[in-house]
């Protein structure tokens, strides 16, 4: 068997004025995002992750900026959802009749999965007006890399919300920075679902390529992403999929992602990087059923940071997405994140400041759970041992296997060799 591959123990220094910087959008207003106390999709992961990256310091590093998110126009959120949708989160907005709540249903919101709650349409066009806000840092110069976390809403389609997700920021941000004169942008999203809607809505557009890596569609929501799916006539080729097998592990996860992803960018050079981290690849995640780790998760931020730097002038959107271990995974990974995009990613074995240990503690009693942390690192205490692709492939590895058709499936349309590259 061939030696693991060397992974990234360290982040080459940065520096961040010399390089323009690094955006985050921030406001307490984005945690309006909100279905409830009993819904997955708790904002205390986002709260949690902003202490977290403050009181280790990430904020305070030089070159930092904030940026405020704002309210997105109803004609941003028009170039990917329709004007019927876009009424009827409104609608869901506040007050609600009865002849409201059936008609809402089907646009996706009512339910356990996107239940209406007030202030809606406001919250949600509020995280979308963030991404586009950070989109717009970058083409200005004012930052080189922009971050947020509250983003990444990757299910919402143009007539309908979706796993959790009421306006899709991804796709919406992506035809803002073509709109704004953008030469191509590639989307890399590495959430365990499929990004459906960021796909759909970016179908034929030949100036962006989405790439999502997920656990196969055959077995999880939303049931989508095959490597057969390629893009609109127009635009053949713009779309690619890296379905996984579940009970993928760290190891295999980033060994999926390193047999394809970095080739994929060299390749279709975009002007502009956006991705999206959705956190629930993780093994304890309670909505999948991969085994990724922490360190995974770093070492994949730190790879496509450098894609970045190396194929697009280091012009980086970063965006959050899926997560549903609030408390125990999703603020360390969305913290490793902002380390990241900001400088120098932290090392896992790094303890977890006294501060944010009292927070968490504090969010712990809040939901219920119990005042005990499970883990006081940045990481799981699991180390990468991954094998590179060149080092061969095993046929009989369901992994594999699953690698090589997403390879022979897009590779080719860019000029590559899915036996080479």
């Amino acid at each position: 068997m061939p030696d693991a591959a060397p992974t990234h123990e360290t982040a080459p220094p940065i520096d961040e004025n010399a390089a323009g910087g690094c955006g985050i959008v921030w406001s307490e207003e984005l945690c309006e995002y909100d279905f409830g106390p009993y819904h997955p999709m708790s904002p205390v992961r986002l709260t949690l992750t902003r202490e977290l990256a403050r009181s280790a310091g990430v904020l305070d590093r030089p070159g930092v900026r904030t940026i405020a998110p704002r309210v997105a126009t109803d004609e941003q959120l028009g170039t990917v959802h329709d004007a019927d949708y876009i009424a009827a989160v409104r609608r869901a907005s506040g007050p609600r009749d009865e002849d409201d709540v059936e008609d809402l249903i089907r646009y996706g919101i009512g339910g356990d999965d996107v239940p209406a709650f007030d202030g809606m349409h406001t919250a949600s066009a509020r995280i979308a007006g963030g991404s586009i806000a950070a989109v717009d840092a970058i083409g200005s110069g004012r930052v080189r890399r922009a971050v947020n976390v509250a983003g990444g809403l990757h299910h919402a389609r143009p007539a309908s919300a979706s796993g959790f997700c009421v306006y899709n920021d991804p796709a919406i941000a992506i035809r803002h920075a073509l709109a704004q004169g953008e030469e191509r942008v590639m989307y890399v999203d590495v959430d365990v679902h499929h990004g459906d809607g960021v796909e759909l809505a970016l179908w034929d557009e030949p100036r962006a390529v989405t790439l999502s890596v997920h656990e196969t569609g055959e077995r999880l929501f939303p049931g989508t992403g095959f490597v057969q799916d390629v893009g609109g006539s127009g635009a053949q080729g713009s779309v690619i999929n890296v379905p996984l097998p579940p009970r993928t592990t760290a190891d295999g996860w980033v060994r999926a992602i390193r047999a394809t992803v970095p080739a994929l960018i060299r390749a279709v050079k975009p002007t502009l990087l956006v991705t999206q981290h959705g956190a629930d690849t993780h093994r304890v995640d309670p909505l999948a059923d991969f085994s990724v780790t922490l360190e995974a998760h770093r070492e994949v931020m730190m790879l496509l940071r450098e894609l970045a730097d190396e194929v697009c002038d280091g012009r980086w959107l970063a965006l959050g997405g899926g997560g549903y271990a609030v408390i125990d995974v999703v603020p360390r990974s969305w913290a490793q994140l902002l380390a990241v995009a900001t400088g120098e990613a932290i090392d896992p074995d790094t303890p977890l400041p006294l501060s944010y240990l009292e927070s968490e503690a504090r969010a712990r009693g809040e939901h219920g759970l119990s005042a005990e942390p499970a883990i006081r690192t940045f990481g799981d205490g699991r180390a990468l041992a991954v094998r590179d692709w060149e080092g061969g492939f095993d046929p009989e590895d369901a992994l594999d296997r699953a690698i090589q058709a997403a390879r022979r499936g897009a590779f080719p349309t860019w000029g590559l060799d899915p036996f080479l590259d």
